[in-house]
């Protein structure tokens, strides 16, 4: 079966990916991912599995057009010189000619204009380096602002989110911009797989605990789930949530899980002011 897309500005990106994070040598991962369906591939330099990327894709035998692939630049090099480098250093790392979509990692502000970073953001779009642009773990504000100060569109936000943590301010910009967000850690690094109350649904729906997140997500208008696994099985389980629905009781329970202390990935001196 294939994955659906979400349309962010006449970008079509599959609602389901496979993220590489923490990963490592991923290449033989990255492969049976997309031999088995998967056709966004999220993965970024400061993640060092640039490289397994690129092996998988070449691997696997999928045609590169039919296939999504995600990278970032990090925060020590958003001057645009830096950042223009490290560009072409990734397309080194995955052995391709173009990145489907380039985010700016996190934002720093506070040491280069966020004006500089946009305009070399752009600029990589305008070199064909990469097809489309976008930025991760911005609050709105900064979001705002990026879409005021990149000559290209932003057609995409990754941030963290999953049912420990309320994004409903932050979502609700993102529609409102007409934007594809990214989810990572969707399962909330495994710390979901133990909760009763997604045991209970995932019990009740004949579904594992990660099915029933990643369903949650999906039933989210302009969320993009990118769960990882080193799990061949779990790829497998995890591409396997086209097939039911929650009930809108159900969502509610979800929803309900949010807590004070959900947030994951909150980096000193990088996270931004959250919403």
């Amino acid at each position: 079966m294939a994955i659906p897309v979400f349309n962010s500005h006449g970008v079509e990106i599959p609602v389901l990916g496979f993220g590489t994070s923490q990963m490592g040598d991923c290449g033989a991962l990255v492969a049976n991912a997309i031999k088995i369906g998967y056709r966004h591939i999220d993965t970024a330099w400061k993640y060092h599995t640039e490289k397994g990327v690129g092996e998988g894709i070449r691997a696997a035998g999928v045609p590169r057009n039919e296939i999504f692939v995600t990278t970032k630049v990090s925060h020590e090099y958003l001057r645009a010189a830096d950042f223009a480098r490290m560009v072409d250093e990734s397309l080194k790392n995955l052995q391709l000619d173009y990145i489907d979509l380039l985010l700016v990692h996190w934002p720093s502000p506070e040491k280069v204009p966020l004006a500089e970073t946009m305009m070399a953001l752009a600029q990589a779009k305008r070199d064909g380096k990469t097809r489309h642009v976008g930025v991760a773990n911005f609050n709105i504000a900064m979001l705002e602002d990026a879409i005021r100060l990149c000559p290209e569109p932003i057609v995409n936000l990754q941030v963290e989110y999953h049912p420990y943590l309320d994004q409903t301010r932050l979502l609700a910009a993102v529609r409102r911009l007409g934007l594809a967000m990214t989810a990572y850690c969707p399962l909330g690094r495994g710390r979901l797989i133990t909760d009763p109350v997604v045991a209970k649904i995932a019990l009740a729906k004949g579904k594992t605990v990660a099915q029933v997140v990643l369903r949650w997500h999906l039933q989210q208008p302009n969320v993009i789930p990118i769960p990882r696994s080193s799990n061949p099985g779990r790829q497998a389980e995890n591409l396997n949530v086209f097939d039911f629905a929650l009930s809108d009781d159900e969502m509610k329970q979800l929803h309900a899980l949010a807590r004070a202390d959900g947030r994951i990935a909150d980096p000193s001196g990088r996270a931004p002011a959250w919403d």
